[in-house]
């Protein structure tokens, strides 16, 4: 009796046509999500990745056409997804370079979204019908807020600093102490801006020590400015000197040259008021005879990227007279947005309740520790048995620079391998974190994946995103 034939193998020759995937209900619905030209050019991969498989021997039975044209859909809904994806910052850094900086307040959002979704008064004067100025919607604000004659705004402190630079400084001497010659993320570092707005860098004291007659002794006609560079991304103790900038003042103005006094973060409020150190002020700097005073708004102030400029009336308008100006000024979204976010401003009691950065700052330790326990059983749960879950104390830190030595005590999870310490699994997963619909990034420290629970308010969304976990390692 002759054995029973086997199939035959099939065939890339076999395969359906575009236009049979197209016509599944699958494949028309990736029409209508998508489009026709991405459909069938997803499609069309689909079929090539079916047909590589099938020539190398992988598959024993061609897919159904309503499989491919899923599968094609799938990959459209991944490339399709964005690139900028919110994440749960469990890193215990709040004010994340690399995931943000800060959240923005419930009514920057709203003014933002406000202004993206009309036409609105940017650089339009309504009362009289001509051309306005764009930095008028929060000039009066900055004034009010920091006590200085003026103020201008652009995209960032970085860009802050290379105008008033270049404005003040062009082709003259800007004198610095050698110890606030700073360098800050990305690896930009502060001679670097000094070049490239065109003035010539003279170093005065030492890496620790800087005295009054150091800056006397570097004045002369050549001199365009004094700056002085508030170290927020690094703190140097011990055997230390610094000219106060209320002294550094007078030694300048004696001579006509202007202070230009770079806070870095910078903040419009006492920050001892939330039981954090107390950071300089912007309205203190003012106070203190700087000409002029740049700082950033996106990091303690709690807003949107933008860099501030205030002080001289003078100075202010040379500084918007400069060309560069333009190339560096900010949208209407990020105005509405920086706008809404200055209002709050004026109610300080209620600002840490209602400002992202401050209110993650001033959370307390024992609140923290209280939601991980609420976390504990759920988030052990989603991950099986292949590791252990401990509540530990953590140290929260502000970030961007800000309070280099001020820490935050915190709470949160240690997730270590149930049965070996291994780092192969602990990176698996938190690869699989960062896989999550939301992703979820932590810190792996000293043998444990650490989820610091500082800036987790949404926990639902949370639990919701982990749920979708796998089995990592």
């Amino acid at each position: 009796m002759d054995a029973p034939s086997r199939p035959a193998a099939p065939s890339p020759r076999d395969l359906p046509s575009v236009d049979r995937v197209l016509a599944t209900p699958a494949g028309q619905q990736a029409v209508e999500a998508f489009g026709r030209a991405p459909a069938t050019q997803a499609i069309r991969a689909a079929l090539d990745e079916v047909r590589a498989c099938l020539l190398a021997g992988k598959l024993a039975a061609l897919p159904a056409p309503d499989h491919v044209a899923l599968a094609a859909a799938e990959a459209l809904e991944r490339s399709a997804r964005s690139h900028l994806r919110p994440v749960f910052n469990l890193t215990g850094t709040v004010l994340h370079t690399n995931l943000g900086r800060a959240l923005l307040a419930e009514e920057a959002v709203e003014a933002a979204t406000r202004a993206m979704r009309a036409a609105v008064a940017l650089e339009y004067d309504l009362a009289t019908g001509k051309r306005g100025e764009r930095d008028d919607h929060v000039r009066e604000l900055l004034i009010e807020l920091t006590g200085a004659e003026d103020a201008t705004v652009v995209n960032n402190n970085a860009a802050a600093v290379l105008l008033v630079l270049n404005t003040l400084g062009l082709g003259r001497e800007a004198i610095v102490s050698r110890g606030e010659l700073i360098e800050i993320g990305g690896a930009f570092r502060m001679p670097d801006i000094m070049a490239r707005a065109g003035v010539r860098l003279v170093e005065v004291g030492t890496t620790n020590r800087t005295h009054p007659r150091d800056y006397a002794g570097a004045l002369n006609d050549a001199t365009g400015l004094v700056l002085k560079v508030h170290t927020s991304n690094y703190r140097i103790e011990g055997f230390t000197r610094e000219v106060p900038a209320r002294e550094l003042a007078a030694i300048a103005h004696a001579r006509g040259v202007p202070v230009v006094n770079d806070l870095g973060s910078g903040t419009l409020v006492d920050l001892a008021r939330l039981g954090l150190a107390h950071e300089p002020t912007v309205r203190e700097a003012v106070a203190e005879g700087a000409d002029i005073v740049t700082f950033s708004g996106d990091k303690l102030l709690g807003g949107p990227q933008t860099g501030f400029i205030v002080g001289s009336k003078d100075l202010i308008a040379a500084i918007n007279k400069n060309p560069m100006k333009r190339a560096l000024r900010v949208d209407k979204i990020r105005l509405a947005a920086l706008e809404a976010t200055l209002r709050l401003y004026r109610d300080p009691d209620r600002l840490a309740a209602r400002l992202p950065t401050l209110r993650l700052l001033a959370r307390s330790r024992a609140d923290i520790a209280a939601r991980a326990h609420a976390l504990a059983e759920p988030l052990a749960a989603a991950l099986g048995e292949d590791f252990d879950i401990e509540i530990v104390d953590c140290v929260s830190q502000i970030g961007s620079g800000a309070l280099p030595l001020e820490t935050l005590p915190s709470a949160g999870f240690a997730i270590r391998p149930a049965t070996e310490a291994s780092g192969g699994r602990l990176n698996a997963l938190a690869a699989a974190l960062r896989a999550l619909p939301v992703p979820v990034i932590g810190r792996i420290s000293e043998g444990a994946l650490i989820l610091d629970l500082r800036c987790l308010e949404d926990e639902q969304g949370f639990l919701a995103s982990l749920a979708h976990i796998g089995g990592p390692g």
